[in-house]
């Protein structure tokens, strides 16, 4: 049975071990190798993690089985218009895909979003990331195509949008 517990400092190294063990399968087919490794140094480092969970830059959810970490999200009121919280970040293991492991983490971000007085959640997700299809499963819209400057690379994503 699967619960979700909001994630605290000491959670960072979970969560960044989890990304590690998810972006491969997920990134590879789309990603070069080169990249992966930057955007997962960039955004899963321990110590990054860490700070944006201190600072509350960050609201991380874990899904746990049992005791055992199986997906994490991170949102958060977005930076530019305080009317919409942003998806950062929502990864399952391979393993758990299919069983309502993403859809339970939506659901409890709902809730949050709606219970800080707010009702649109927006995400990016990469043009070619099987994960598009969840999200339009789940309600989200296609809003805007981006190309977004990261390091060397760009980030070929939609920006999705949806009303709670």
């Amino acid at each position: 049975m699967y619960t979700i517990k909001e994630a605290t400092v000491n959670d960072a190294e979970t969560i960044h071990q989890l990304a590690n063990e998810i972006w491969w399968p997920t990134y590879s087919p789309i990603l070069t190798a080169d990249q992966i490794e930057y955007m997962l140094a960039d955004r899963y480092a321990t110590d990054i993690l860490a700070n944006q969970i201190t600072q509350g830059e960050q609201t991380y959810l874990l899904v746990m089985d049992d005791e055992q970490p199986v997906a994490f999200a991170g949102f958060s009121p977005d930076e530019t218009n305080p009317e919409i919280y942003r998806l950062h970040k929502l990864y399952s293991l391979p393993a758990t895909r299919g069983k309502g492991v993403g859809k339970m983490l939506l659901n409890a971000i709902y809730e949050r979003v709606l219970a800080a007085g707010k009702n649109i959640l927006e995400l990016n997700v990469h043009r070619q990331n099987q994960a598009k299809s969840f999200y339009e499963k789940m309600g989200f819209k296609i809003i805007q195509e981006v190309d977004i400057p990261f390091g060397p690379y760009f980030l070929n994503d939609y920006i999705m949008h949806k009303e709670l």
